[in-house]
């Protein structure tokens, strides 16, 4: 855990999140800025600043979160229709915390390419 990190600060209940899922590796929160009807934060509880920095045995955390996003597109609704799962890494990329997270969003239409 880093003690700046505000992904940390919300896995540790320092600060408040919507939290909608969490188990022993991942925590999912409701964005606060959400950029679709649906729109959640799929976070490790492992810190980790960026893609860069994962390393080997980080596979079953991450295996697991897409198993997660699954879950919580089937139990919102909205996985039938069709969601996103999107990982920025660094800021030319637009990651503004730097804690690995990825953005599930469904709930509308989403084009290509995204941005």
């Amino acid at each position: 855990m880093s003690t700046n990190c505000v992904f940390c600060k919300i896995i540790s209940g320092d600060i408040p999140g919507h939290i909608v899922y969490q188990d022993d590796l991942v925590v999912a929160i409701e964005d606060i800025n959400p950029q679709a009807p649906h729109h959640y934060l799929l976070v490790p509880k492992k810190h980790i600043a960026t893609t860069l920095d994962l390393s080997e045995g980080d596979e079953t955390w991450l295996g697991h979160l897409y198993l997660v996003a699954g879950n919580i597109a089937k139990e919102k609704g909205f996985a039938e229709e069709g969601f996103r799962v999107v990982n920025n890494c660094n800021a030319a990329a637009g990651q503004t915390v730097w804690h690995i997270h990825f953005h599930l969003l469904g709930g509308r239409e989403m084009s290509w390419p995204p941005g």
